[in-house]
C-alpha cells in the first residue's frame, strides 16, 4: 500500500485535534478565568532507503535517503496569560491580579488544611483542625456565593478557604481571640471582633479553614453564648491582600478572615477538572500555599514571621477575570488547520487513483 496515504491520514488526525482544541477554545471565550491551549505537531518515524556515507579519497560523502512517515501530535499548550479584569460590580466577585488560585475544598466546616510558614508547602503537623477534608481543588474563578449560614463558596458550593486573623489589642474586644470560631453545637462559625485598623493584625496560626461573611460580629462574650454583645454587619470588603473587612453598625471595622491562595512551580501541569476547577498533579511542581504574618513567640524570644504573601497575585474586588482567548488568533488556526486537513485528504484521494491505475493494467 503506499505511503502517502498513510502519511495523508495521520495528517487528518493531528489536524482534526487541533480543530477540536480550537473549538473549545473558542466555546470558552466567555468563560470566567478560562485559559486557551494550543496543539502542536512533530514528524512521525523516518524509513531509511540508504544510509549516510562519510567521504573517501575517491568520492564524497553522501546524505541518508529518508522517507517519512507523517505526522504526530507532539503537546497541547495551556497559554496561562492574564485575562482581562471585567468590572461586574458585585461585592462577592473576586479577580486574581497576577499568580496565584484561590484553595477550595469539600469537607466539614471545623476542617483544616495546615501549611507550613517559611516555605507555604502543605504540612499536616501544622493544622490543629478535627474536621475530615474529602477534596482540595484550585480555580482562579472568583464568582464567589453565599449560603444561608454565611458560609463563602464557589458558585457550585465547594468551601472558600482561608485563614482566622487575630489581633494583640482588639480595641474592645477580647485581645487575641481569634476572628472566627467553630460552634460545635450548632455546627456554624461566628465572629469575634478584630480591629481590621490594628498595626499587628496576622493570621492566628498556620491554618486555613472555611471562610464565612457572618450576619453579626461578637463584641464581648462568645459567639451564640447566652449574654454575648454583637453587632451587625452593615457590608464588607475584600482587599488586595485578600483580608475581608466588615462595617459594623457602630462604624467599627473588624476583620473576618483572609483569603487563602496555592501557586505551582509549573501551573501549565495542572490537571482540569471542568466548572474551571483543577487539581495538582505529578508535574505540576509542589503546592505552595499563601503564608502570612504570624507571632512565633516562645517564652524565651520575642518574633514575627512575616510568610510568602509577596510572591502572589493581588485580589480587585467586584470584578471577574476573563477568558485569554484571542479570536482572532483562534479564527486564523481555524483557517490553516482546515486547509491542513482539506490538503491531508487529498493525499488519500490521490494515493487511490494511482491504486486504481495499478490494478486497471490487469485486463
Amino acid at each position: 500500500m503506499l505511503r502517502c496515504m498513510y502519511s495523508g491520514i495521520s495528517g487528518m488526525k493531528v489536524n482534526q485535534t487541533k480543530l477540536d482544541v480550537i473549538g473549545n477554545n473558542i466555546a470558552n471565550v466567555g468563560t470566567t478565568a478560562f485559559k486557551s491551549s494550543s496543539a502542536r505537531f512533530k514528524d512521525m518515524l523516518y524509513q531509511n532507503s540508504s544510509e549516510a556515507t562519510a567521504p573517501t579519497s575517491v568520492l564524497g560523502g553522501t546524505n541518508a535517503k529518508q522517507i517519512g512517515l507523517g505526522a504526530q501530535l507532539s503537546s497541547i499548550n495551556k497559554v496561562m496569560g492574564q485575562g482581562n479584569a471585567l468590572s461586574t460590580g458585585r461585592s462577592l466577585d473576586v479577580c486574581i491580579d497576577g499568580d496565584g488560585y484561590l484553595v477550595v475544598s469539600k469537607g466539614d466546616l471545623n476542617s483544616g488544611i495546615g501549611a507550613d510558614q517559611a516555605t507555604g508547602a502543605p504540612n499536616a503537623a501544622a493544622s490543629d483542625a478535627t474536621g475530615q477534608i474529602s477534596e482540595t481543588l484550585f480555580t482562579r474563578d472568583g464568582n464567589l456565593t453565599l449560603d444561608y449560614q454565611g458560609n463563602l463558596l464557589t458558585s457550585d458550593g465547594h468551601r472558600i478557604m482561608g485563614y482566622y486573623l487575630t489581633s494583640a489589642t482588639n480595641d474592645g474586644g477580647t485581645a487575641s481571640a481569634k476572628s472566627l470560631a467553630y460552634d460545635s453545637t450548632n455546627n456554624v462559625i461566628g465572629a469575634n471582633y478584630v480591629n481590621a485598623d490594628s498595626k499587628d493584625l496576622k493570621v492566628s496560626d498556620n491554618t486555613m479553614r472555611p471562610l464565612v461573611i457572618p450576619d453579626s460580629v461578637t463584641i464581648s462574650g462568645t459567639p451564640g453564648a447566652s449574654g454575648a454583645v454583637t453587632q451587625p454587619v452593615k457590608k464588607f470588603e475584600i482587599g488586595k491582600d485578600g483580608i475581608i473587612t466588615a462595617v459594623l453598625g457602630d462604624g467599627k471595622r473588624a476583620a473576618i478572615g483572609q483569603i487563602a491562595m496555592a501557586s505551582f512551580k509549573n501551573p501549565e501541569g495542572l490537571t482540569d477538572l471542568g466548572g474551571n476547577m483543577c487539581i495538582n498533579s505529578s508535574n505540576s511542581g509542589p503546592i505552595v500555599y499563601k503564608t502570612g504574618k504570624i507571632d512565633t513567640s516562645t517564652s524565651s524570644s520575642t518574633t514575627t514571621a512575616t510568610g510568602n504573601q509577596g510572591g502572589f497575585g493581588s485580589l480587585i474586588q467586584g470584578a471577574l477575570e476573563g477568558s485569554n482567548v484571542d479570536l482572532t488568533e483562534q479564527f486564523t488556526d481555524m483557517i490553516t488547520a482546515t486547509r491542513s486537513f482539506q490538503a491531508a485528504s487529498k493525499m488519500v484521494t490521490t494515493g487511490d487513483e494511482i491504486l486504481q491505475t495499478i490494478t486497471g493494467l490487469m485486463r
